[in-house]
């Protein structure tokens, strides 16, 4: 699987922080609209979250709250926001950075965002595994023996003798002038005469 340089991610998630962002920086400044409120949930070990000795003891890991009727003073900035919210009649202050928040819903239209912790990949931290000892006994070469080859006799194929030229057939050119002899076997034309007739006595 490639790698992902670009971190998709991380960047899909801060695009949906963002939405967050903005619904609550509008609530802050004209209200809650309609029936519209807020259920917030977010990791109270968080780095820049504030809550007092008594909620972080009583939501070591994770706390809800909801923004719609007694909530107060509600400030949202580029990271994070602040509002006052009474728990047990005991008025609190609290801020909650964007990164912080795992899960933010609007129950009154049924839309919801969850979000996950991401870790950004880091090689120099990474692990080296020690490299495991090798116990076994390396083995021994193995020695080959010289093979030797021994001379193969071939058959002989072809006959020992050159074989016989055919002759022409009787009525193809023998002379290979393109006259072709008559049929019966004789030739006509000029006759074959021997030098010493021509040489003088």
């Amino acid at each position: 699987m490639s790698t992902d340089y670009i971190r998709y991610d991380i960047l899909a998630q801060n695009a949906l922080r963002g939405v967050v962002r903005t619904v609550m920086a509008e609530a802050a400044k004209k209200g809650l609209a309609g029936d519209h409120h807020f259920k917030i949930s977010f990791d109270t070990n968080a780095a820049g979250v504030k809550l007092s000795p008594r909620m972080r003891a009583q939501y070591p890991q994770e706390m809800t709250i909801v923004l719609q009727h007694q909530f107060w003073d509600l400030e949202v900035s580029d990271e994070a926001f602040e509002v006052g919210l009474s728990f047990s009649g005991v008025p609190e202050r609290l801020r909650v950075p964007f990164d912080a928040i795992n899960g933010f819903f609007d129950p009154s239209v049924d839309f919801g965002l969850q979000f996950s912790t991401v870790v950004e990949e880091d090689n120099d931290d990474a692990e080296v595994l020690p490299e495991a000892e090798n116990t076994q006994t390396p083995a021994e070469p193995v020695k080959l023996a010289p093979v030797k080859l021994a001379p193969v006799k071939l058959e002989r194929k072809y006959p020992a003798k050159p074989l016989a030229a055919v002759p022409p057939p009787a009525d193809e050119d023998p002379d290979g002038d393109g006259d072709k002899p008559p049929k019966g076997g004789k030739t006509s034309g000029a006759e074959v005469v021997s030098l010493d007739r021509f040489r003088k006595k």
